[in-house]
C-alpha cells in the first residue's frame, strides 16, 4: 500500500538510479524520477507528489529556478521541496531555505538512509494545513564519509 509519493529530480542518471532504488526500499513509498527541471514541473502538476527531492545544480533550469516555478503554479505550490546538494555550507543552506525549500539533504547521500531522510519531510494533511502557523524547523540531513 502506497503511503507517500516522492518525485526525485536529478540530471545525473547514475545518481537518479541509486536514489530510485534507495527510495523504493521502502514499500510504502511510490517513486518517480525526472532528469530536468522542465520535466519535473510537468510531472509534479499531473502526478501531485507528496514530496519533491530536487538537485540544485542542473543544466538549463537549476533547482532554485525549478522551485520558484513550482511555487508559481497553483497545482504545485504546496508541495514540499527538499534540495539534494553537495553545497551544504551554512550560508548556502540558509539561502535554500530562504527560497522556500523545506530542507536540504547533502550529497553524497547514504542510500540506506535516503528513504528515512525523505520521510522526515512528509507531512499528513492536517500538518500541512497547520504548516503556516507552526512550521517545523528545517532538517539538514548529511552523510559524511568516514575517513
Amino acid at each position: 500500500m502506497t503511503e507517500a509519493r516522492i518525485l526525485y529530480v536529478d540530471d545525473e542518471p547514475d545518481i537518479r538510479d541509486i536514489a530510485m532504488m534507495a527510495l523504493e526500499l521502502d514499500p510504502e513509498i511510490e517513486v518517480r524520477s525526472c532528469s530536468s527541471g522542465m520535466e519535473a514541473l510537468a510531472e509534479a502538476a499531473v502526478w501531485k507528489p507528496d514530496l519533491i527531492l530536487l538537485d540544485v545544480m542542473m543544466p538549463e533550469m537549476d533547482g532554485p529556478e525549478t522551485l520558484r516555478r513550482l511555487r508559481e503554479n497553483e497545482k504545485t505550490e504546496g508541495i514540499p521541496v527538499v534540495f539534494i546538494t553537495a553545497r551544504t555550507q551554512v550560508a548556502e543552506v540558509q539561502r535554500f531555505l530562504g527560497l522556500g525549500a523545506s530542507g536540504v539533504i547533502a550529497k553524497p547521500f547514504d542510500p540506506m538512509e535516503l528513504a528515512a531522510d525523505a520521510r522526515k519531510y512528509l507531512r499528513t494533511g492536517a500538518e500541512q494545513m497547520l504548516e503556516k502557523e507552526q512550521a517545523p524547523a528545517p532538517v539538514i540531513s548529511a552523510y559524511r564519509r568516514k575517513s
